[in-house]
C-alpha cells in the first residue's frame, strides 16, 4: 500500500509539473483523455444549462403518451464527430430544428467554463452543421508551429491562431495586406516569418526599408530589389508599374477568347497563363509607410505624390499581374496626406499588433470589424508578437507569430539565395552582394535617377 501511495503521489506531481511548465506535453499525455471524458459525461447537462436544447418533437410526445412511457426530455445537438488535436478538441455538431449557429457562438464562453477548457470557438461548416474548436491550454503563450502545414504556391504559414489552427498568408486569396503596430510590438518578427516562408518559393521579393535598410537589408540575398531611401523607392515603384503594364500586354496576347475555348481556359491573370509564359510573381514589402508619405518641402511633396500614386495603382491593378503589397507601419491615417485612405481601402488583409491608442486600431478595423478594435487595444505590452488578424469579410482572429531571430531569417534567405529571380525592370535596384554569406550586403546599387 505504501508503494502504491508513493507512485500515486509521483504521478500527481509529474502531472502538476507538466501542466505548469509544459502545458503542451501535459495535454498530449493526460489532458486530452481527461477532456474527452469531461465533454462526453457533461455534454447533455451542459447543453441544457446553456440553453442549447430544444423540446422533443410532437410525435415523440404523442408516442410516449400512447405507450404510457416517460415523457422524453429536451434534445441537445447531436455529436457527429469528436477529434482530439495537438492543442485541443474539435467537435462537429448537428443542430436540431429551430437552432442556429449563432446560438453556439453566443454560448462559447459558457461552454469554456463548463467543459474546463482554455478557449472555445465555433464556425458553421454548412447548413445545420457547426464545428466547435476547444483549446486545452494557452497556445499563444509559447508558440509552436506544427511540423507539417498545408503549403502551396503563394500561401505561407506565418502564425498560430488562438484556436490552435495555423494562420496562413494567402496572396492569391488576399493579395494586399496592411500590418500595424507600435514600436516593439512584434511587426519585425511577423515580417521575418513572412520573408522566411516566401524564401523557398518561386517568387521575387522587393523591399522598401527607409530606415537605412536595418530591417530588410540583412536578408538581401533573397531580394531582387531593395530601396533604403524615398528617392530609390519611387524609382522601384515606377519600375513595378511599368512591369505591371507589360504583363497585361502578355495576358491580352494569350487570352484565347475564341468561341471553342472553355471558360476556364480564358486567361485573366498570370495564373491562367501557361507555365512557360507565366511571369514571376512579386511581393513588395514596405517596412515603414510613413517614411514614404512624409515631406518637408515642395520637392519632397512631389516625390511623395509620385510614390503614393504608384502604390495606389499597384494596389488597384497589381493583383492580376502577380504583384502583391505587404505594407507595415505604426499608423496609417489620413494625417499622412491625400491618397492614403484610398490606398488603405485596397488593402484587404489587416493585422494589428499592440497599438498606442484606439485611433490606430480604428485605422485597421474600424471599417471592416468593429469588434476587433476592442481586442486590438487590449493586447498587453509584455505579449510581443500577439496580433489581431482580419479581412473585409468581418471575421477576425487572435494570432501570434513564432519568434524568429534575425540570424535565423538570414540563414534561410542565404540558403535559398539561388531562387532569387533576375527581373530586367528591377536589375538596377538589386543589392550588390559580397562574397561572404555572413556579410550578405556591401551596398545597394544606386538608382538611375540618383547615380
Amino acid at each position: 500500500m505504501t508503494g502504491f501511495t508513493v507512485c500515486l503521489v509521483l504521478v500527481v506531481a509529474v502531472v502538476g509539473l507538466l501542466r505548469w511548465r509544459r502545458p503542451a506535453w501535459y495535454w498530449l499525455t493526460f489532458g486530452v483523455a481527461l477532456a474527452v471524458v469531461r465533454v462526453l459525461v457533461r455534454y447533455g447537462s451542459v447543453m441544457d444549462a446553456c440553453g442549447l436544447t430544444v423540446p422533443p418533437a410532437r410525435w415523440r410526445l404523442a408516442l410516449a403518451r400512447a405507450t404510457n412511457r416517460p415523457i422524453p426530455g429536451p434534445r441537445a445537438p447531436r455529436i457527429l464527430r469528436l477529434r482530439p488535436t495537438r492543442t485541443g478538441l474539435v467537435v462537429r455538431l448537428k443542430l436540431r430544428p429551430g437552432q442556429d449557429a449563432f446560438d453556439i457562438a453566443a454560448a462559447s464562453d459558457r461552454l469554456r467554463h463548463s467543459f474546463s477548457m482554455y478557449g472555445v470557438t465555433s464556425r458553421e461548416l454548412r447548413s445545420g452543421v457547426v464545428e466547435v474548436r476547444m483549446t486545452g491550454y494557452d497556445v499563444l503563450k509559447r508558440v509552436q508551429m506544427p511540423a507539417e502545414t498545408e503549403t502551396r504556391p503563394m500561401r505561407v504559414p506565418v502564425a498560430l491562431r488562438q484556436d490552435g489552427s495555423v494562420h496562413y498568408r494567402d496572396y492569391r486569396a488576399i493579395p494586399h495586406a496592411l500590418t500595424l503596430g507600435a514600436t516593439e510590438s512584434g511587426k519585425s518578427v511577423y515580417q521575418r516569418n513572412l520573408v522566411a516562408g516566401l524564401a523557398p518559393m518561386d517568387v521575387a521579393l522587393v523591399g522598401i526599408d527607409c530606415k537605412q535598410g536595418v530591417e530588410l537589408f540583412p536578408l538581401a540575398r533573397r531580394f531582387s530589389a531593395l530601396a533604403d531611401n524615398p528617392d530609390t523607392a519611387a524609382d522601384v515603384l515606377d519600375a513595378l508599374v511599368a512591369r505591371m503594364e507589360r504583363i497585361y500586354q502578355v495576358i491580352r496576347a494569350q487570352q484565347r477568347i475564341a468561341a471553342d475555348v472553355p471558360d476556364a481556359d480564358i486567361a485573366a491573370d498570370i495564373w491562367d497563363l501557361p507555365s512557360d509564359l507565366r511571369p514571376t510573381p512579386v511581393v513588395v514589402l514596405v517596412d515603414e509607410v510613413a517614411e514614404l508619405a512624409l515631406y518637408a518641402n515642395k520637392d519632397e511633396e512631389k516625390r511623395r505624390d509620385r510614390i503614393i500614386t504608384a502604390l495606389v495603382r499597384l494596389a488597384q491593378l497589381g493583383r492580376a499581374a502577380g504583384i502583391y503589397l505587404e505594407i507595415c507601419g505604426q499608423r496609417f491615417g489620413s494625417e499622412l496626406g491625400k491618397g492614403i485612405t484610398m490606398l488603405r481601402a485596397q488593402l484587404t488583409g489587416r493585422t494589428a499588433h499592440r497599438v498606442n491608442d484606439e485611433t490606430s486600431a480604428n485605422m485597421a478595423f474600424g471599417d471592416i470589424a468593429p469588434d476587433a478594435v476592442l481586442a486590438a487595444i487590449q493586447i498587453p505590452a509584455e505579449m510581443r508578437g500577439l496580433a489581431i488578424a482580419g479581412d473585409s469579410s468581418g471575421g477576425w482572429h487572435r494570432i501570434r507569430a513564432p519568434h524568429t531571430s534575425l540570424r535565423q531569417a538570414v540563414n534561410i534567405c542565404n540558403r535559398h539565395a539561388d531562387r532569387t529571380p533576375d527581373l530586367p525592370e528591377l536589375a538596377p535596384f538589386r543589392p550588390a552582394l559580397s562574397g561572404s554569406a555572413d556579410a550578405p550586403l556591401l551596398a545597394a546599387k544606386p538608382s538611375p535617377a540618383t547615380a
